[in-house]
This record gives structure tokens, C-alpha cells and sequence, in this order.
């Protein structure tokens, strides 16, 4: 009698709910764009982290397709056992009160997952770390939404005749939220408020709907307080855009449609980085000279030109970043044409505002490889720096891309390429990009930047390219450009091609790229389980 009782009242719950189809419609709509509000924000939260590549957005789509299989499959089960939409909307609050959290507690998830399967994975470091972060950080909140469109579906189908019709129109309230979800985040919040507070909006549209259900019910006051209360707390303490939470002098923190961005400065520099744990994107010396990193190197490019820095000389930087490179060819080769792509508008306006670009130098928002596309002018040097960690692009990598780039080049023009990871095995990503260029400009030559694990790469039509750089250098007046260049020049070694190639069609950039990576990592480590060895994890956080 009992549970004859229990289903009678569930029945009669269900009919309160299906004389409102509209707000079972609505809750379709916002847990669908929920749901893509929080796969744009974990791509935001981990690229930081982990880069904002093809590998990690497959990691980011694959654990959320897993969270809505598994939970489309529960919902169902467990709506056609109990069709009582009071589960449903304790799962929908459950999971609005998990997304809140996600600013407050995520990054602190990602660096523990991370330093536990540092000392533990020997390859492939960034993608176990991603995959292990989405799962426990996206899979739980995504599997309780995913259980929505089944549970509706078994609240508003009421015979055969309209079943098509009801889970047709859930089906498009769903696809019409995913769509707004995907937009949204994208163009408005994330750029104007930034990925925390964007978890927090969408969060707090889950939490309003299932608290609207519960009070028309006059339900589940003691949950709604709870779950209140919680909201609030997450609010307080996920309301911080920072993700280099342990910084406390930055002088910038904040996020673009494309990058996280970061500037520091100490008593020399002025540093902007696009990741938190590594790299440097560009920066200013704040008393002049060199900057000691591969710019320096690369300001053997124009010296290649051989054109003596004439009134017609001109360059074109693809990837400005905030014009590290221009500013020292400026500053070292007089007032030259210099023109930049960059397309992070945001990034440019820090270039002005942090790192003194001259006004008189351009910048377009705009893709490298579109902006070749548009235009028919040559130039003495194209400089390509769009390689950012394991973040290249593979239209920028190809064959293709390279021909664009030899057919705006001048007669004697150079291309200068910053390759930002070597790494030494058989076929690693330097070796793909230099047998690439190598199918293109029948004269390479790299450099190996002291300190880094950059090299430069400079190609040309021209076999004088070599002779020029020498003749150049002696016409040079300033004492410290002069030394540091005949030293980059001694050590220029011409490049032997193989047959490494990537085309348009077949370019595996970033696969190649956490090859080097976990190199690179391994080594660090390395040198870091030594020190644990030793003096364990005193000497370590000692070192750091």
C-alpha cells in the first residue's frame, strides 16, 4: 500500500509539471546551453594549464560526450523507474551548485593532478593530465545534465500520437540553447567578465530553474537554503579571474576571445606569457640592449637581405605579439617599415599600454596565412612567430603556407622563423618544419638560442644570403649588436633536408609538439627527483 501511495503522489507530479510544458521546455533549453557553456569554459580553464590545442579540445568534447552518453542512459533507466521530476531537479540544482564550484576549486585540481602524474607518467604528461582534470572536474556536473532530455521526455510524451512531436520540439529547445550556449560564452562572457564568473552565470541559470520548480511545489525549502548558500560561497570564492593564483605582484591578469594573458616585470623586463606554468611570449627591456632570448637571433634576418637598410626596406612580423621583435629591429636598424599581424586584438592593445610598440608601426587582427591571402606586397623579411608550446597552427606549418611566404618575399628576402621546441629525436616537430621549408626555399640555415629550447631558422631564394649577413655585420655601428651577431653568425649551420614534409592535408603539429614537450618535461623532472632523492620534498620546495 505503501508504494502504491509513493507512485500515486510521483503520478500526480508528474501531471503539476506536464500542465506546464513550457517550463519543461525551458529547462531543455538552458541545460542544453549549460552544457556548452561549460565545455567552452573548460577549454578556457585548462589552456592555461595545458595549451588550447586540437589534443586538449579532443580531450575536452570526448569526457563530455562520455558525462551525456552515460548520463542520457541513467536519466532514462531512472525516469522510467520513478517518473518523479522532484529527482530531476535535485540532479539540476546538484549540478549547478558542482559548475559554481568549478572557479573556485578547478585550478587547484588541475596543479594536484598535475604534480601527482609528473613523478608518476613517463609520456604523454599534458594529455593524461587533461584527461584526468576533465574527469574529475567536468564528467560528475555534465552526467546529471545529460540526464535532463530523457526525464523530460517521460514527463511530456503523454501517448504514441505526439510522441515524434514533443521529443522533436525538446530536441530543438536543446539545440537552440546548445547554440546560444556556444556564442555566448564565446563572444560575450568570457571576454567581458572572464571564465569564472562565466561558470558562475550559467551555474546561477540552473540554480534559478530548479529553484522556481521546488517554490511552485512550496518543496524542498531546506535544499533550496542549502543550495543558496553554497551558490554564495562559490560566488566569493570563484569570483577571481586568476589562474597564476599563487602570483601576487602581476602587474596584468586577464582573458581575450584566444589566450589567458599575464604581465610581470621585475627591475629589467616587462614579461607577457599566455600560459601560466611556462613560456614567454614577448617582453621589454626596460633599460634598452638586448633582450638575450631568440629576437636577438632573429635580427640576423634582415642582415641577410643584404639591402643595407634602405628607405624601401621593409618587414612584415606574423604573430606581433606585443612587438618585442619590431621594437628592436626599430631600435637597432633605424626607422625601418615595419608592419604586424597579430590575431589577438587584445594582446595588441597591451603592446601599447605595457610594452611601448611605437605608434607608427600597424598591426591587423587577422589570421598570418588569411592575411597573405589578402594582400599582393613584398617584403625584405617575413618574420613568422605564431608557434606558441604545443599550440601550432598547421595552416602555418605547411607547404602551402611556406609557398605564400616565398611569393610576397622580395628577390633577396628572408624568412625568419622562430621554432619554439627542439627536441632530439628522429622526427620531431623542428625537423618536420625544417624539411618543410627546406621543399620551399633552397637556402636554410638555423641557430640554436643560448638558454631556451628555441631555434631560428632563416630561408631564402637567395644562396647569397650568407655573404650578405657577413657584409652587413661589418656596416654595423653599435658595439654590442656587432658582437652579438658575428657570435650568432659563427655558429649558423646550413640545414640538410630530409624528407620530413607536412602539407595542408597532412600536418600532425601538435602531436609532434607533446613528443618535445614530454621531453622537455622529463628532463626538468629529472633534475627535480634527484634533488627529492637527496634532501626529499624540503630541497625541493627549497629549489622552486
Amino acid at each position: 500500500m505503501k508504494i502504491y501511495m509513493e507512485r500515486m503522489c510521483a503520478m500526480e507530479n508528474v501531471n503539476i509539471i506536464l500542465k506546464n510544458k513550457v517550463f519543461l521546455y525551458t529547462t531543455e533549453f538552458f541545460s542544453g546551453m549549460a552544457v556548452m557553456a561549460v565545455e567552452l569554459g573548460a577549454s578556457r580553464l585548462l589552456a592555461p594549464y595545458f595549451s588550447s590545442s586540437q589534443i586538449v579540445w579532443t580531450i575536452i568534447i570526448g569526457t563530455i560526450m562520455i558525462a551525456m552518453a552515460l548520463g542520457n542512459i541513467y536519466g532514462g533507466r531512472s525516469a522510467d523507474k520513478n517518473p518523479n521530476p522532484d529527482k530531476l531537479y535535485t540532479k539540476v540544482l546538484i549540478a549547478a551548485i558542482w559548475i559554481a564550484a568549478i572557479p573556485a576549486l578547478g585550478k587547484y585540481i588541475i596543479l594536484l593532478i598535475s604534480g601527482i602524474l609528473i613523478f608518476t607518467v613517463n609520456t604523454n604528461l599534458l594529455i593524461w593530465a587533461a584527461f584526468a582534470a576533465c574527469m574529475v572536474i567536468f564528467v560528475f556536473p555534465l552526467f546529471l545534465l545529460g540526464t535532463v532530455t530523457p526525464s523530460l521526455a517521460k514527463y511530456t510524451v503523454q501517448s504514441l500520437d505526439d510522441s515524434g512531436k514533443v521529443v522533436g520540439t525538446l530536441g530543438a529547445f536543446n539545440t537552440v540553447g546548445s547554440i546560444i550556449g556556444t556564442f555566448l560564452p564565446t563572444f560575450v562572457t568570457i571576454p567581458s567578465v572572464g571564465t569564472s564568473i562565466t561558470f558562475l552565470i550559467f551555474a546561477g541559470i540552473l540554480l534559478v530553474i530548479s529553484i522556481i520548480y521546488f517554490l511552485s511545489k512550496k518543496e524542498g525549502k531546506r535544499k533550496l537554503v542549502v543550495s543558496a548558500i553554497l551558490f554564495i560561497l562559490c560566488c566569493v570564492l570563484g569570483a577571481s579571474n586568476s589562474f597564476a593564483f599563487w602570483e601576487t605582484d602581476l602587474t596584468y591578469e586577464g582573458e581575450s576571445v584566444y589566450n589567458y594573458l599575464q604581465v610581470r616585470e621585475d627591475d629589467s623586463r616587462v614579461i607577457l606569457s599566455t600560459n601560466v606554468l611556462f613560456g614567454v611570449q614577448s617582453l621589454k627591456m626596460k633599460n634598452g640592449g638586448l633582450t638575450g632570448m631568440y629576437y636577438d637571433y632573429a635580427m640576423l634576418a634582415p642582415l641577410m637581405s643584404g639591402n643595407n637598410m634602405k628607405e624601401d626596406f621593409n618587414m612584415l612580423i606574423l604573430g606581433m605579439g606585443t612587438g618585442t621583435y619590431a621594437t628592436q629591429c626599430r631600435k637597432y636598424f633605424g626607422n625601418i617599415d615595419i608592419e604586424g599581424v597579430e590575431i589577438d586584438e587584445k594582446i595588441t592593445s597591451l603592446a601599447s599600454q605595457y610594452f611601448d610598440l611605437p605608434p607608427d608601426v600597424p598591426v591587423t587582427t587577422y589570421d598570418g596565412r588569411a592575411y597573405l591571402n589578402a594582400i599582393d606586397k613584398k617584403y625584405d623579411v617575413i618574420m613568422v612567430d605564431a608557434y606558441q608550446d604545443i599550440t601550432i597552427p598547421f595552416q602555418m606549418s605547411s607547404v602551402e603556407f611556406f609557398s605564400l611566404v616565398k611569393e610576397h618575399l622580395k628577390e633577396n628576402g628572408v624568412m625568419v622563423v622562430n621554432m619554439n621546441m627542439r627536441g632530439s629525436k628522429e622526427g620531431n616537430i623542428n625537423q618536420y618544419l625544417s624539411d618543410t621549408i627546406s621543399s620551399v626555399f633552397s637556402n636554410v640555415y638555423t641557430v640554436d638560442v643560448d638558454g631556451s629550447t628555441n631555434r631560428e631558422l632563416f630561408a631564402s631564394a637567395s644562396s647569397a644570403m650568407y655573404d650578405h649577413l657577413y657584409e652587413e655585420i661589418n656596416r654595423i655601428t653599435n658595439y654590442e649588436l656587432k658582437e652579438f651577431a658575428n657570435k650568432a653568425a659563427d655558429r649558423l649551420t646550413a640545414y640538410e633536408p630530409g624528407d620530413y614534409v607536412m602539407t595542408d592535408n597532412k600536418a600532425p603539429v601538435e602531436l609532434l609538439g607533446i613528443q618535445v614537450i614530454d621531453e622537455l618535461i622529463q628532463d626538468e623532472v629529472r633534475y627535480y627527483k634527484e634533488i627529492y632523492k637527496r634532501e626529499g620534498l624540503k630541497g625541493v620546495l627549497d629549489d622552486l
